[in-house]
């Protein structure tokens, strides 16, 4: 299993960001997508999710394989830490919630509301979500914010268990995670020639 994308352009607000991107993730290994702010880092994240279609070229990914975490946590405030879990593992048709918490560390917050929870904490039960999806390939947007140090590193062996288990990364992230062992791709090269359109006007996406 792998992520093959091909010559790939993306766009946003009606404007190309990022032209002919190309890489390939096997199994077993994490990617860091660097760039300066603007690039087109989270449109390309979304248009590999399927949230917004490519202007041009190909994304090779196997069905129902994909799991994608933005900046929004996706919580449900008023259903507790266990109860967030089993809902989105219900979803998803997996498990794993008890051993989610352990990972993130949020097993003595599991009958805690949402809504109580600190940034930081929110964004562990946020981060949770992807170990009950069972799915293979992790996309992940900026996925520390609001996190400390000592949770960074929780992420960081999150992060490596799932590669150990054949599982892959694709991360946008502007700080040092631990990951020595991950592959960085920097989008410079990629950035469009300014002023190219999507035929037939492109999708907006002024706020991606």
């Amino acid at each position: 299993m792998e992520l093959v994308v091909d010559r790939l352009d993306v766009a946003r607000g009606g404007l190309t960001v990022l032209e002919a991107v190309s890489f390939r993730l096997p199994a077993g290994q994490a990617l860091l997508l660097r760039g300066p702010n603007g690039i087109g880092k989270t449109t390309l994240l979304r248009t590999l999710a399927g949230l917004q279609p490519a202007v041009a070229g190909q994304i090779s990914v196997p069905p129902e394989s994909l799991a994608y975490a933005a900046h929004a946590d996706g919580l449900k405030a008023v259903l507790t830490v266990e109860e967030n879990l089993r809902f989105w593992a219900a979803i998803h048709g997996a498990g794993g919630v008890a051993g989610a918490m352990a990972q993130m560390n949020l097993t003595d917050l599991r009958s805690r509301p949402a809504a109580q929870l600190s940034a930081g904490q929110k964004r562990r039960l946020g981060l949770a979500r992807l170990l009950v999806t069972g799915r293979p390939i992790w996309v992940l947007d900026e996925p520390t914010v609001s996190l400390d140090t000592a949770s960074v590193a929780l992420f960081a062996g999150v992060v490596r268990a799932h590669l150990a288990a054949g599982g892959m990364a694709l991360i946008a992230t502007h700080i040092d995670l631990g990951l020595e062992e991950a592959a960085v791709l920097d989008l410079a090269p990629f950035k469009a020639r300014r002023g190219i359109r999507p035929a037939g006007g492109g999708f907006d996406e002024a706020f991606a």
